[in-house]
């Protein structure tokens, strides 16, 4: 006799595409409120046309910016190690699609919306997709796909599994339904051993469920041809800014420059176009700007406006202490990614708004390698502190590189679960 929980799993089961397409509209217009874009309907619906991919597949998904972002490793070296097999990307936002064009599009076969939670859109999608293996990145648990997966042999994998505190007593209020879903589920492989346990509470294999570690700390660190001062100055970055946060920089800097006297400030907005009022900003405050587009340097200026894509990797090489923007913009929230200047054991100090790499923050945090601050008070005693006090910013750089050596070696995990599984399929 099915539980209720089963029985209600049955009954979402059946819901119709006509029914969400509905309710779409609605859905929409609260969207429109709140400055996003409309659902991409007719893609999400698999009303669009797909590519002839034959049934050598791997598909894998990541929601939105963060996700997507930490796939670039692995589908490297899913493109090494299996030449033979197309590779399908998707994700849930119209965001996550933008960033995955930008960076997958000359890489994989075929980008395109996960299907929306609906039976019958799921198998058409499974049908004309024809995956060998899907894998997950973080926390998506679909019902439907899950349930269309199994029901086409096809092995599910959650990747990069995690499950926040605040998601997790959620989860719990719910365990019942939980376990049927993770049923599912071929494998789910995890950030810490800590998620690892939470995914088996709430119904995940015993067997299949094991620890992977962060894809996101997979990255490259790019080779430094710039140079922009000689001596021992120390320079302050302020990366991806929003408005707002420069001239919280500013006013940090201005804080700092009464203590190191050499002091350089680095701006690099999120968007370039904004270069033009920023530069009349800071010659209004009576500061001669250098240009990075001019390859001017910090000879005749203590602030360098980056106005060049590309290159703020190789600036934070160069960098002393790094703050991260998007965090304290009211508009503009969520912070962006600290991983870029921790690579190169740089200190990163970032506001409070950090919800789009918050898993990131967790692990840099927990090694003493990261700053997540409340307030603009804090903001300017943390970066006081990892200014001016040479010991204790010698230990928060061997921090950054520990963390990294500890994270090291997710992507190959995966490959190997990746040989297993098609080797056994073919």
């Amino acid at each position: 006799m099915a539980t209720l929980e089963e029985s209600c799993l049955e009954f979402y089961r059946k819901i119709k595409p006509e029914t969400v397409k509905g309710i779409i509209p609605i859905i929409d217009f609260f969207r429109k409120i709140d400055g996003k874009p409309p659902i991409p309907l007719k893609e999400r619906m698999c009303e669009t046309k797909f590519p002839s991919l034959g049934d050598k597949v791997i598909m894998l998904h990541g929601v939105s910016v963060g996700e997507v972002m930490s796939l670039d490793k692995l589908i490297q070296k899913i493109k090494e190690n299996f030449p033979d097999y197309k590779i399908v990307v998707t994700t849930g936002t119209v965001t996550g699609q933008q960033i995955a064009k930008k960076k997958y599009s000359e890489i994989v076969d075929f980008i395109t919306y996960f299907p929306l939670d609906i039976y019958e859109v799921c198998r058409k999608f499974l049908a004309r997709i024809k995956p060998s293996v899907v894998l997950i990145a973080e926390t998506e648990l679909w019902p439907n796909f899950a349930y269309c997966c199994r029901e086409r042999g096809i092995p599910l994998y959650i990747i990069n599994g995690r499950i926040s505190d605040k998601s997790y007593k959620s989860y719990l209020s719910f365990k019942g339904f939980m376990r049927p879903i993770f049923k599912n589920y071929t494998g789910v492989l995890c950030q810490s051993d800590l998620d690892k346990q939470r995914f088996i509470e709430l119904g995940s294999s015993l067997k299949n469920t094991i620890t992977m570690k962060n894809l996101k700390f997979e990255v490259d660190k790019q080779e430094c041809d710039i140079s922009l001062v000689q001596g021992v100055s120390k320079i302050f970055i302020a990366a991806s800014t929003h408005p707002g946060e420069e001239e919280l920089a500013l006013s940090a800097y201005k804080y700092l420059k009464g203590k190191i006297l050499d002091l350089k400030l680095i701006i690099a907005p999120r968007h370039i176009t904004r270069v033009p009022e920023l530069r009349k900003y800071f010659k209004a405050e009576g500061y001669k700007i250098a240009l990075r587009s001019r390859k001017e340097t910090f000879k005749d200026a203590n602030i360098l406006l980056l106005d060049t894509l590309g290159e703020l990797s190789k600036l934070y090489s160069i960098c002393h202490v790094a703050f991260i923007g998007g965090s304290f913009s009211k508009k503009h929230s969520g912070g962006h990614n600290p991983i870029e200047a921790a690579v190169y054991n740089k200190p990163t100090v970032s506001g409070p708004s950090i919800k789009n790499f918050r898993d990131v923050y967790s692990i840099l945090e927990r090694s003493e390698a990261s700053f997540v601050v409340k307030d603009h008070k804090a903001f300017y005693q943390t970066l006081e502190k990892l200014m001016c006090n040479d010991a204790y910013y010698n230990k928060i750089a061997q921090n950054c590189e520990k963390c990294f050596e500890n994270q090291l070696g997710a992507a190959d995990i995966v490959i190997e679960k990746l040989e297993e599984i098609l080797d056994t399929e073919e």
